[in-house]
């Protein structure tokens, strides 16, 4: 039965060993592991105490090994990072009283150089002895890089730039064993735009015969100030366990090398700042032989490009505002690309043109003056002068317009039969003559129109389609209503067939021969639709414009009554 017994008594007694503390043994010693450490090592700080352990059935089963005391270490924050800890115990019999020896092991990090103290920790009501730590900026002169367990390598593409140049930062962090966890800090600095370039790679690499991973960021860095450029050291803190299952703390830093950092060139002669590699200004959309027609749209498209700058740092295109054309641009477009050799962003702005007026229309030139950082001088992007040769639209030829042309070729006539008679009479009644004959032949004609009015018109008359101002008018209103392209077109058509005493060649005559203000404006808001962007259009509704052109046909004064003759060729002849 004693046997039976033994056993459970002595794990009772080791349970019991771990139970809650009574009070403590005056005794706390901290030991470092060393003394003199460089900025990017590590400490190892030992810190020893002891207790008495109270044995009770009660506390047995409710052992929270998180409340038990440990040594105010949080007073070594202030000059080291406390980055890794842990803690064992022990028991021993010390003259028949059971005592708990607590080891705890932090791991420190300095957080300057120089003098360092760990200060005095307490646990319980004990304390401890202040230590003196000498932390050496750098690293060991005996030590290589490659023989440590990790180190980071920073390189810059450029020795010196110019002010908001960019500067393509490379960042190397070498590592030995298998990284658990890690933390590599970003470059900061108040006075300067940093841009990651793309994901981080992630490879391996031997030095000296030694195998490390390596983890490589590239950044963009454009600085804002000239100067001396100081960029913040950056930090590694890690876990990693070696082949052998242990586990090692990885910490270093580095600091880059400060870079001179150039201001604005005097000879620059540019408004807006623009250090590159590369810029490239271009123009598409205009047709090739640079020849278009009134009242046809077409869409410019303006691209600026740079080669080491932000999007955010290109100029916005000049306003192309021109007389005769009618411009409507989009919103500009600005984009960026990352890769390992930098940025490259481009800005895009569309613009749709119409012609509103014939001629020799001159888009402006376009120059931007950027400088070249690759051979260090300034350059100039140009878009060159455009000329615009405009012609009235072909579909407004119309009868009038042939018609004149006939009677040019009557006075033709007519002048080479007064020239023979030149020699034969006096140029006293040369022109009255002239002006009886062609009399005669209006007056033929208009009795010639009214008699085949007053006569039934012929079959074929009434099957040919309707042509006539009251055809066009209602196909006008039609494609006015749908929002058609078409309704720029027929607009003068329909007018110089109304107003016959006038000839258009464009929406713009239209409206100055009108003058109302009603149809001023309905007619923007179909060049909005037609030719704004999509987003900022709406729908189209036309019937305001439709009404605006039904009460303008309506709306007929005195004076443009007694202008509308009939026709040198009335419509009831003209088909015949």
């Amino acid at each position: 039965m004693v046997k039976r017994l033994a056993i459970p008594f002595i794990l009772i007694t080791l349970l019991f060993s771990l139970g809650w503390p009574a009070h403590a043994e005056s005794k706390l010693v901290v030991e470092p592991d060393r003394t003199r450490l460089y900025e990017g090592e590590v400490l190892t700080l030992t810190v020893r105490g002891s207790m008495e352990i109270d044995i009770n059935l009660g506390n047995l089963f409710d052992l929270d090994i998180s409340t038990l005391p440990s040594p105010d270490i949080g007073k070594v924050e202030d000059d080291f990072e406390i980055i890794g800890r842990n803690q064992r115990y022990s028991i021993r019999t010390v003259n028949n009283n059971m005592m708990g020896e607590i080891t705890w092991t932090y791991q420190l990090a300095p957080k300057k150089t120089g003098e360092l103290t760990i200060p005095p920790l307490k646990f319980q009501d004990t304390s401890s002895d202040p230590v003196k730590i000498n932390v050496v900026a750098g690293t060991s002169p005996d030590q290589q890089p490659e023989s440590r367990d990790s180190f980071i390598e920073l390189s810059t593409d450029k020795d010196e730039v110019y002010v908001q140049e960019q500067l393509v930062l490379t960042i190397k962090l070498f590592f030995s064993g298998n990284l658990i966890r890690g933390e590599l800090s970003e470059p900061e600095h108040p006075n300067a735009i940093i841009e990651n370039l793309g994901k981080q790679r992630e490879y391996s690499r031997y030095r000296n015969g030694i195998r490390f991973r390596v983890v490589e960021r590239r950044y963009a860095i454009y600085p804002q100030q000239p100067g001396e450029f100081s960029l913040n050291a950056i930090h590694f803190e890690g876990r990693a366990r070696t082949p052998e299952g242990q586990l090692k703390f990885l910490r270093d830093s580095e600091k880059l090398f400060d870079i001179p950092v150039k201001g604005i060139p005097d000879s620059f002669t540019g408004d807006t700042w623009l250090p590159a590699s590369e810029l490239e200004l271009s123009d598409s959309g205009l047709p090739d032989n640079l020849n278009l027609f009134t009242g046809l749209n077409l869409t410019r498209t303006l691209s600026l490009s740079a080669q080491g700058l932000p999007s955010e740092a290109l100029p916005p295109f000049p306003e192309q505002a021109v007389p005769g054309i009618r411009t409507y641009p989009e919103q500009p477009e600005r984009s960026a690309n990352s890769d390992r050799d930098g940025i490259s962003s481009t800005l895009t702005q569309t613009t749709a043109l119409v012609p509103i007026e014939p001629g020799n229309l001159v888009l402006p030139e376009i120059r931007i003056p950027w400088w070249d950082t690759d051979a260090d001088e300034e350059k100039i992007a140009v878009i060159p002068a455009r000329t615009l040769s405009v012609s009235a639209s072909p579909d407004l030829t119309t009868t009038s317009g042939q018609s004149a042309a006939s009677s040019e070729q009557s006075m033709d006539a007519a002048s080479l039969d007064t020239g023979d008679s030149a020699g034969q009479a006096s140029s006293s009644w040369f022109w009255p003559m002239v002006s009886l004959i062609l009399a005669l032949g209006w007056l033929v004609t208009v009795a010639a129109w009214w008699f085949s009015r007053r006569n039934s018109p012929s079959p074929a008359r009434q099957a040919a389609p309707d042509n006539g101002e009251k055809a066009l008018f209602r196909e006008l209103c039609k494609v006015a209503e749908e929002g058609d392209p078409r309704t720029l077109e027929l607009l003068p058509r329909w007018a110089t067939r109304y107003f016959h005493n006038q000839k258009f060649d464009s929406v713009a005559d239209v409206c100055r021969y009108v003058a109302d203000e009603h149809l001023d404006r309905e007619l923007e808001a179909l060049q909005r639709w037609l030719f704004g962007k999509p987003d900022e259009a709406g729908n189209w509704d036309g019937k305001p414009l439709v009404a605006v052109l039904k009460a303008l046909r309506g709306k007929e004064t005195h004076q443009q009554a007694q202008d509308r003759l009939p026709p040198l060729y009335p419509e009831g002849l003209a088909s015949r």
